[in-house]
């Protein structure tokens, strides 16, 4: 179940920042928070992260939460680091990937 996870939360993550010319992914703007705008993409990710926290064993879900919580703030700008959420986007990628590994 997380390896389905891993593989489209990257699929997600690649979508929402690799276009593609003759592939469109709709990347509509759902509503703006904080002069922000929240994409499809993003609420997307949202879920799948949300999901494998859910998943995830006991050391890596406490840090995935931290990492998630750290994603939301960066998206909604309360920290206003460029590529901040991108950044953690990956790193709860590969916290993913080391758990199936650790398995």
């Amino acid at each position: 179940m997380l390896e389905i996870l891993i593989l489209v939360l990257v699929i997600l993550f690649l979508t929402g920042n690799i276009h593609v010319n003759g592939f469109t992914f709709p990347n509509m703007v759902l509503f703006a928070l904080n002069g922000r705008p929240i994409t499809l993409i993003n609420l997307l990710i949202f879920l799948v992260i949300l999901w494998a926290i859910g998943i995830l064993p006991s050391p890596f879900r406490e840090i995935a939460g931290i990492l998630f919580v750290l994603w939301l703030l960066s998206l909604l700008g309360f920290i206003a680091i460029a590529g901040l959420s991108n950044l953690l986007v990956i790193a709860i990628i590969a916290g993913i990937v080391i758990a199936v590994l650790r398995r």
